[in-house]
């Protein structure tokens, strides 16, 4: 469920309980992906940020939307038997080469026009539009 949710081989989550958590800005909107659990999302910008069960004491956060996701790096995996079969070799992978290495203007382009959240607090949002 969590590859479907993120659209990814994969979900990093970190769980908060639910008195620690909360939110800079905004709503959450919920999808029931199943009778047990939802998965929270922002209204303005359709970014998934969280998966819980409704009773439960803790809410888990997708990493990938932290300003810093460095700071919560995996400590257990679950969900092991829908790995997807290149998962054990994606070290072996090159990544050295930045997304737009190759056309330094589409970066500007994109950074010049984005309307996702930045990965930091902001004083107006969402951006005015251009």
């Amino acid at each position: 469920m969590c590859q479907k949710a993120v659209g990814g081989p994969f979900a990093v989550i970190c769980p908060v309980l639910k008195p620690a958590f909360r939110l800079t800005r905004g709503n959450l909107s919920y999808f029931m992906s199943s009778g047990v659990g939802r998965r929270g999302f922002c209204s303005e910008c359709g970014t998934p940020l969280t998966f819980d069960y409704p009773d439960g004491d803790d809410i888990g956060v997708l990493v990938g939307t932290l300003d810093d996701p460095s700071q919560a790096p995996p400590e257990n995996q679950y969900g092991n038997e829908s790995r997807v079969s290149w998962y054990p070799n994606l070290t072996n992978v090159p990544g050295d080469h930045p997304t737009y290495a190759d056309d330094p203007e589409m970066r500007l382009r994109i950074s010049s026009t984005n309307r996702q959240h930045p990965d930091h607090d902001t004083y107006i949002w969402p951006p005015a539009e251009v």
